[in-house]
C-alpha cells in the first residue's frame, strides 16, 4: 500500500522511472496537450468536467510523491490577449501548497511561448491534463534528488 497521496497507478508507474530534472507539466483546461509536449512524455487526462480535477489538486499529490527542485509557472505575456493585472489567482494557491509541503522553493515564471519550448525538451516524461479553468495555471515541475 502506498503511504503517499498519489494512488493513480499509471502516473506512479511513470515517476517512479523518472529521474533527476524529468519534468511534469500539470497542464489546466486551456492546455494544447496534444501539440505541446516532449517526445517522450506520457498524456494522462484526468479532465472529468470543468474544474474537476483541478492543477492544484494535482500538485498537491505529486509533492507527496516525488522530491521536486525546481518550478516553472507559465505567464502570460503583454500582447496577450489574456493577460491579467498581476500574478495570477492560483499561484497563491501553489505557494500555499509548496510551503505546506516543506519546501522552500519559489515559482519562477517563464513567458508562454518559451514555456512551450521548455515543456518540448526530451526531459519532459509526464503531462497530466485537468480540467482547471483558471488562466495560466499551468505548471512545470523539474524532479529533484531524494536525499536521505
Amino acid at each position: 500500500m502506498l503511504k503517499h497521496t498519489l494512488i493513480h497507478p499509471t502516473i506512479n508507474a511513470i515517476l517512479g522511472q523518472a529521474g533527476h530534472h524529468a519534468k511534469i507539466l500539470i497542464a489546466d483546461g486551456n492546455y494544447p496537450a496534444s501539440t505541446k509536449r516532449g517526445p517522450n512524455a506520457e498524456l494522462i487526462c484526468l479532465n472529468l468536467a470543468p474544474g474537476i480535477v483541478n492543477c492544484s489538486q494535482v500538485l498537491e499529490a505529486i509533492l507527496s510523491a516525488v522530491p521536486i527542485d525546481l518550478i516553472n509557472t507559465m505567464m502570460y505575456t503583454p500582447d496577450d490577449p489574456y493577460t491579467l493585472d498581476g500574478d495570477p489567482p492560483v499561484w497563491n494557491d501553489y505557494r500555499r501548497i509548496v510551503k505546506a509541503a516543506g519546501l522552500s522553493l519559489e515559482l519562477v515564471p517563464i513567458a508562454k511561448w518559451d514555456f512551450y519550448k521548455a515543456v518540448e525538451t526530451p526531459d519532459h516524461v509526464l503531462t497530466i491534463l485537468t480540467a482547471d479553468q483558471q488562466r495560466f495555471a499551468n505548471i512545470l515541475l523539474s524532479v529533484g534528488v531524494r536525499m536521505g
